[in-house]
């Protein structure tokens, strides 16, 4: 415990990497680029906002304590000037910047930030994050609607924050770098009430100009951001309502600079193939997987048989091909890469007879009829479809809803809404590095809420209570031990197979040749895209 205090201590004393550090070209003075997505977005409110598109946007527009440095997984202060954790590790005090203001010219202090994380706690905001802030003392009175805010954050002074937690918590320093942990004025929140989402203030390296819903957002470089030469571009416009196949060609023309739904599977051989290939195309791993949540309180599928049964239908060897093998086959919840995941676990062979047995034992020997819920967006439908076909096999007719994003994340936060629903578009990337992050928001009880991305429904409080276990190992020394019991836990949710965990896929961007700087800025760990990191070349 002594010697990660030390470290982190140390990292408390280090200073916000200047994103100039990163750069292999010079990048090239007052440039703009064009983003292209097919779905609109739905909310910039970074309590509320939580999906692949909106996330990387909301990172540009707010602040944190806690920060990473750009392309990577490692944590540095921000907002913060400095940090102090006591030896107990129930207690971390932070200093605040000077001068850091919001872009309605307001100085942020300590009481934006005890605001901020209070806002995003209290059930009435109806965000998806609350959840992430469990280990502060006061969460359960705020989260439970008995008090208005948390006892366990004070803001003794201007520029001091101090959090008070009720347990050791191995991932807090991540917590307070995650979009939820933003800081917004209250001022400018209550003026705007649900508009907020649309009409954001922050402090960090982007402010949003202007938003024509279906068409385009405009974002520019906030000149007060107190991030030495960042962000690198002027500004950048997302513009909406892009099929994937039109953006790709538009980016070979040079119209268009990312593409941010990616490479068709329909062209990515053609132009991975293609002389331009090094210069247009970013390919890396990720901490992703790709599942079919099976909401656990809509009959049939309340019953796990029934749920075990849709497990061993599903072809998965068959959906990687759909993505031209640029995926692996899942079979639990964890990516491979993370810390906890059990290389030796098996999980549900496919299996149609036995598929077809469960049902007849669950009381179904002929099938049922229901929904799958998809993003409309390309290659969503067709793995859709070949689930689908799946599950037609064993009897089950899953009528397709292929909708824009916003409307899936909807109905999956709407508790009886969605039977099931084929997560691809916004198919789970972990928020931070931590097997965690793939339990509390999208499969513990406190992500099973209206608004949430519990979309199965599935809360198993014995799993809770081995997961709140698992996050009080804060001692590095029980790395390993934290990490077996990690697995474990999502090894034994798999008996009740809330999921169809279906694959881990690399995330692949197309970006045009004029854009500079190191790959893992557009595919960065925590970010997506880093919009206060990439360039264009000069």
């Amino acid at each position: 415990m002594t010697h990660w205090l030390q470290r982190t201590a140390l990292a408390g004393l280090i200073t916000l990497t200047p994103l100039a550090a990163l750069a292999q070209e010079t990048p090239a003075k007052g440039a703009n680029i064009v983003v292209t997505y097919k779905d609109d977005i739905a909310t910039l409110d970074p309590a509320i906002g939580y999906d692949w598109q909106n996330w990387s946007m909301i990172k540009s527009l707010f602040s944190r304590l806690m920060e990473y440095t750009p392309g990577t997984a490692d944590l540095v202060p921000s907002l913060a000037e400095s940090f102090e954790i006591t030896p107990d590790g129930l207690a971390y005090t932070f200093k605040l910047r000077k001068g850091v203001k919001f872009s309605n010219g307001r100085e942020v202090v300590a009481a934006d930030v005890k605001y901020s994380i209070e806002r995003a706690v209290n059930p009435k905001t109806q965000g998806p994050g609350a959840g992430f802030f469990g280990a502060i003392a006061g969460f359960d009175d705020l989260s439970g609607g008995k008090a208005e805010g948390l006892s366990g954050i004070e803001a003794p002074d201007d520029d001091t924050v101090v959090f008070k937690l009720g347990r050791p918590d191995a991932t807090f320093l991540h917590v307070l770098a995650i979009n939820f942990a933003s800081i917004v004025p209250k001022e400018v929140v209550e003026a705007e009430g649900q508009d907020f989402g649309k009409k954001p203030v922050g402090s960090g390296a982007f402010v949003l100009k202007d938003w024509v819903i279906g068409q385009k957002l405009v974002f520019e470089k906030n000149p007060n951001f107190y991030v030495a030469d960042t962000p690198k571009i002027d500004g950048f416009t997302v513009e909406v309502g892009q099929e994937p196949l039109v953006a790709l060609l538009r980016l070979q023309q040079g119209e268009v600079d990312i593409a941010g739904d990616g490479i068709p599977p329909s062209k990515f051989l053609e132009i991975k193939n293609g002389p331009d290939a090094a210069d247009i195309i970013v390919d890396g791993e990720q901490l992703q997987t790709g599942y079919v949540a099976i909401n656990t309180r809509v009959k049939p599928l309340d019953d796990v048989k029934v749920r075990q049964a849709l497990n061993m239908a599903v072809n998965k060897e068959r959906i990687t091909r759909i993505v031209n093998g640029r995926a692996t086959p899942a079979n639990q919840p964890l990516p491979p890469l993370m810390p906890g995941y059990d290389k030796d676990f098996k999980g549900y062979a496919y299996d149609i007879d036995k598929a077809k047995a469960l049902l007849a034992e669950a009381g179904y020997p002929d099938g049922f009829e229901t929904a799958l819920y998809a993003s409309s967006t390309d290659p969503n439908p067709r793995i859709a479809q070949a689930l689908q076909q799946d599950f037609a096999a064993i009897g089950v007719k899953a009528e397709i809803k292929a909708l824009a994003n916003a409307n899936v994340i909807a109905a999956g936060g709407t508790e009886g809404e969605a039977p099931m629903i084929w997560s691809g578009g916004m198919a789970w990337i972990a928020d931070f590095p931590d097997p965690s992050n793939f339990y509390g928001p999208i499969l513990g009880c406190a992500g099973a809420v209206q608004g949430g991305w519990n979309w199965a429904w599935y809360c198993n409080k014995d799993l809770d209570a081995r997961a709140i276990e698992a996050d009080s190992m804060s001692d590095p020394a029980k790395k390993d031990e934290r990490a077996k019991l990690w697995g474990s836990v999502f090894t034994d949710l798999m008996a009740d197979a809330p999921w169809i965990p279906v694959f881990n896929e690399r995330r692949v961007v197309a970006k045009s040749k004029r854009m500079g700087g190191p790959g893992n800025i557009y595919i960065d760990p925590t970010r997506v895209i880093n919009y206060d990191a990439i360039y264009v070349k000069q």
